[in-house]
């Protein structure tokens, strides 16, 4: 298993030359309603300028990680949770 990043995680992915900040997780295509990505995140450091310049992309796209993001306590519980969901969804894509 792979740990998913927190929230704040800056990344460059794979053939990429602009860096992302993931932003949030497990999140759903909506072209594809079967599709679910390990993270959204938008260009760094523009942060989100606009609703479509939202980026959806796997773990498994990521290149190099520049900055993992803050975590505490709270975040640790979360991740937890997020990562048997995760586990769960990465099963289903097998």
């Amino acid at each position: 298993m792979k740990k998913l990043y927190p929230i704040g995680t800056v990344v460059l992915l794979k053939g990429a030359n602009k860096r992302i900040m993931i932003n949030g997780f497990l999140t759903i295509d909506g072209n594809d309603p079967n599709k679910v990505y390990d993270y959204n995140g938008v260009m760094y450091p523009e942060g989100c300028i606009s609703s479509d310049q939202t980026l959806l992309f796997d773990h498994e796209q990521i290149d190099k990680v520049y900055w993992i993001g803050y975590s505490d306590q709270e975040n640790v519980e979360f991740m937890q949770r997020l990562n048997e969901a995760w586990e769960e969804q990465n099963k289903k894509k097998k």
